[in-house]
């Protein structure tokens, strides 16, 4: 029997999310999503750069999933805080990433659009799992006041592929639960 290479990744990815759901109640890292902020530490999201194939103009929207998108769905969830755990209202997020098999969309905004945080500074992104390339979502945020932040979130906590990647961060994983994630942004605000 002859598998494809995207036969295969799809498998690994679904075994992984599988694995990460059965160990979600030992650790913090893929624990269920809350509703509520979790990251109240007084400490900000670390900058990372704004990375490659970033275009303005995305369209707004809280889904990237559109026909012909590769990947398997992936819901993401969290919050824009200030460093007192304060939300931040109508802070916009901009989301790029590539697809299931790590293809970035070079011409156009597939996997690629902002939304804006509601009065609680919540956001909610319906997407697909990267693939390949250090399985990632590049984010930008922009608080009300004009502050931005680059950053890229991490879908597998303690994936081999994480360690030798230069810009890699324990504190950018995404808290993981099946096919949902967490992660709160906190900026350099008062």
């Amino acid at each position: 029997m002859r598998c494809s290479m995207s036969a295969v990744r799809t498998g690994l990815v679904l075994m992984a999310l599988v694995m990460l759901a059965a160990c979600s109640s030992s650790s913090p890292t893929t624990a269920a999503p809350s509703a509520t902020p979790t990251i109240c530490h007084g400490g900000t999201t670390p900058e990372r750069g704004e990375g490659p194939y970033h275009k303005s103009g995305s369209p707004e929207r809280t889904s990237l999933l559109e026909p012909g998108v590769v990947g398997t769905p992936f819901s993401l969830t969290g919050h824009v805080l200030t460093r007192s755990c304060k939300p931040i209202a109508a802070a916009v997020l901009d989301f790029w990433q590539a697809d299931g098999n790590g293809v970035y969309d070079t011409t156009g905004y597939r996997l690629q659009g902002h939304q804006s945080t509601d009065a609680r500074g919540a956001y909610r992104l319906e997407t697909v799992i990267p693939g390949e390339y250090w399985q990632h979502i590049h984010v930008m945020v922009r608080a009300p006041n004009g502050a931005i932040l680059f950053t890229q979130l991490y879908l597998f906590p303690n994936s081999p592929r994480n360690q030798p990647n230069p810009l890699f961060d324990k504190s950018l994983e995404i808290k993981v639960s099946g096919s949902k994630g967490y992660f709160d942004f906190v900026l350099n605000e008062d």
